[in-house]
């Protein structure tokens, strides 16, 4: 039996009159619109964070929203590599063509060694992990479905299926329980139904990072339910503690689907490369589906990957020795300050801290980047107010500069 929410060979589109359109009105259902023509228009949250990003960032001094750690000049990554004259060659001789539309056998290999029992075949490359996690939604949802996904985490997983039509409902990350999702409330939810499970692991805001023992007994109540278990693993890798990398919801669920990226972990976000790996099955509907969005990744984009996988070794060493040596920076910071509190971060670049003072939190970081330049961002653009995503990782030295004129703006701003 072929899986819901994949093709089926010889299905028919839903027939509109199925949704039971009547003339002159607007229908909704989940987040789409239907006009009275029986035109489907989708209806789409504006991304709170994105939006901030993009209306700010500019203006910053001193950026410690920035979520990648301290990004790689490209000149640095070829010198890493031991052969950069060789590189350069090969890459100005590219051939401008497509490339391989799956990516390369080489690179899907190397991406497929990131996971226990990874295997190339079931590894397609993507212009970055956000438009992985939407292929892999376009492939999943349908309108009707019923989707839980844990919040606060990125905005893509909850209201992409949304707008599809689904149901989302929010299975809430508490700082009391350290930012993690708690199985019992999920079992609790499953029981009404769900098709899909959206996680974020480590999560961005928050730095929590689910251990393999609670990956499995989310497996558990997904394939109780024959639910698709998706898990955005974009800081996966960056630990703060010594061992290794987060387990992936693949190596513990038949029906996990990863999603990763050369952004956060490579210090390569402007490569614009990332992947999604999961069931052979998923992977070919994926495939014939990505077809609508993006034809390949290039040549140039493919060979800059491969590249970076194989000095994997020496990109994470430097990577690491920068969050560990941030988070430290951040934690005697917040100590410093007994009006802020926190649950500290295990992975990813990012904390979630949260304050007492009497002041929301967008006019809190709008209101310090014009004092000082110094760049936040605030809670509210995940719905949590009072509370700060701050990203520690992109350069030391930025981080203390970044604290140093908070410390000052916070002791003009609230002098009592």
């Amino acid at each position: 039996m072929v899986q819901r929410g994949l093709y089926q060979p010889g299905a028919r589109p839903q027939n509109p009159a199925a949704l039971h359109f009547r003339p002159g009105k607007v229908h909704t259902l989940g987040g789409a619109v239907f006009s009275k023509r029986g035109v489907m228009v989708v209806k789409i949250e504006p991304f709170g964070v994105e939006q901030w990003m993009g209306r700010w960032e500019t203006l910053a001094v001193n950026n410690i929203a920035e979520t990648c750690v301290d990004s790689l000049v490209l000149y640095d990554l070829l010198e890493m590599s031991g052969r950069k004259e060789d590189i350069i060659v090969d890459l100005l001789g590219t051939r401008m063509t497509y490339g391989d539309i799956r990516g390369s056998e080489r690179l899907r290999g190397l991406i497929a060694g990131l996971y226990e029992g990874g295997d190339p075949e079931r590894v397609l490359v993507m212009n970055g992990g956000s438009a992985a996690n939407f292929l892999a939604l376009f492939t999943l949802v349908e309108p009707g479905d019923r989707v839980i996904s844990v919040w606060p985490t990125y905005q893509q997983l909850t209201s992409i299926p949304e707008a599809f039509g689904a149901e989302v409902k929010i299975l809430p990350l508490r700082p009391e329980n350290g930012w993690l999702p708690d199985p019992d409330e999920l079992r609790g939810m499953a029981r009404g139904g769900g098709d899909l499970v959206c996680l974020n692991n480590p999560n961005n805001p928050t730095g929590s990072l689910m251990d393999r023992g609670l990956l499995e007994e989310i497996a558990l109540i997904a394939r109780e339910k024959g639910a698709w278990v998706l898990c955005d693993e974009a800081y996966r890798g960056l630990n703060h503690e010594e061992g290794a990398p987060a387990t992936s919801i693949t190596e513990v669920y038949e029906r996990g689907i990863s999603t990763g990226s050369f952004s956060k972990v490579f210090s390569l976000a402007g490569l614009r490369s990332g992947w999604m790996t999961g069931p052979a099955e998923f992977i070919e509907e994926a495939f014939s589906r990505r077809d609508y969005t993006t034809v390949s990744c290039g040549p140039l984009v493919d060979a800059l990957s491969v590249v970076a996988l194989e000095n994997r070794g020496g990109i994470m060493e430097r990577n690491l020795g920068i969050i560990r040596e941030s988070l430290a920076v951040l934690e005697e910071w917040i100590d410093a300050h007994p009006r802020f509190h926190w649950v500290k971060p295990r992975a990813g670049t990012t904390a979630f801290p949260g304050y007492d003072y009497d002041m929301p939190s967008d006019e809190f970081c709008v209101d310090l980047l014009g004092g000082t330049g110094t760049f936040l961002l605030p809670g509210s653009c995940f719905g949590i107010d009072k509370r700060l995503r701050v990203g520690y990782a992109y350069g030391t030295e930025v981080l203390r500069r970044g604290l140093a004129s908070l410390s000052e703006w916070l002791e003009s701003r609230f002098p009592n």
